[in-house]
């Protein structure tokens, strides 16, 4: 009887394999364009690194940006250099070396770090949009408010949150069996293209993980959507145009980040997953995980006649 048992589940699982590494999208075959975009990638990160750095330098040293939209905006400069220090370092190497090949750990750690930036990050806008609301339509009430510890304690629930949607997510993909083999269609470990290799049956919990995560992010999208509704009203108030300018000012880079954000991450993760080719994947991929980390710096620093001052 042992040996009918063992010989039945074989013949349930024959596709069923224990993966050691995962192969990753490379982003060209040929030597040549693996240089060229060696090289791309390589000024994408300094022009990040850069930006976001000088952008922490300056929150940092001038006491004037010793505030608490600076302070939020310091933090989300800090996901940006750990989000874009993820994926694009690792991709990089592997166009320098002329290889695909990524760790099974190393692969659950992009995971976890991924979804830790992106989800922290969103959080932070969420908390950015609520003191946007504060200073606009309750100033009076803005220091007592968004006092110090309020400031720290809003921030660390920020990455907080990360950690604990990262660790969610991360477990729902530890408990994949992969049958679709170990080439995943990206450039870095993402959970909708693994989910393309799982087994029958074994990504329930990833599944389940990320409606949950849906809903949170919904939650969160409505909570921007009310603070901006009482901004605009608060705004439209204002009698003068120059002052009604200056008030909407802050707010217009804080909604640029946000709609690329949301709208790059919610194709990525909400589209369905047979039906995009490698490449479309691709660009989307580029666009929530490359450009916000490397516009951010650029958006926030346009309109911002003090950051500018003191950059």
């Amino acid at each position: 009887p042992s040996l009918s048992t063992a010989a039945t589940l074989r013949k349930d699982m024959p596709n069923r394999t224990a993966v050691a590494e995962f192969l990753l999208l490379g982003f060209s075959d040929g030597r040549e364009l693996q240089i060229l975009h060696f090289v791309v990638l390589l000024g994408i990160y300094l022009a990040a690194l850069v930006g976001n750095l000088l952008v922490l330098t300056a929150i940092a040293l001038d006491r004037r940006l010793h505030t608490p939209m600076y302070y939020f905006l310091g933090n989300l400069s800090l996901l940006d250099l750990g989000a874009i220090s993820v994926t694009i370092p690792k991709a990089m190497a592997n166009s320098l070396r002329d290889t695909h090949s990524i760790s099974y750990a190393g692969c659950v750690a992009q995971v976890f770090l991924v979804i830790f930036f992106a989800s922290a990050d969103f959080a932070l806008l969420t908390v950015m949009a609520y003191d946007r609301y504060v200073a606009i339509c309750q100033p009076l009430h803005y220091e007592s408010v968004m006092s110090q510890r309020a400031c720290v304690r809003l921030a660390a629930g920020a990455w907080l949150s990360g950690v604990l949607y990262s660790a969610l997510h991360t477990g729902g993909a530890l408990a994949i069996s992969f049958c679709g083999g170990n080439t995943v269609e990206q450039f870095f470990c993402e959970i909708p293209q693994l989910l393309k290799l799982a087994c029958a049956g074994s990504d329930l919990v990833e599944v389940g993980v990320i409606i949950f995560s849906v809903c949170l992010i919904l939650v969160s999208f409505a909570c921007m959507i009310v603070s901006y509704v009482q901004i605009f009203r608060a705004v439209l108030r204002i009698p003068s145009e120059q002052g009604r300018r200056k008030a909407f000012s802050p707010c217009l880079p804080h909604l640029a980040v946000v709609s690329l954000f949301i709208s790059s991450g919610a194709f990525a993760y909400l589209k369905p997953a047979s039906r995009s080719p490698a490449g479309l994947d691709l660009v989307v991929a580029i666009l929530y995980t490359v450009l916000p980390p490397l516009m951010n710096p650029v958006i926030y620093s346009m309109r911002n006649t003090e950051l500018k001052a003191a950059l």
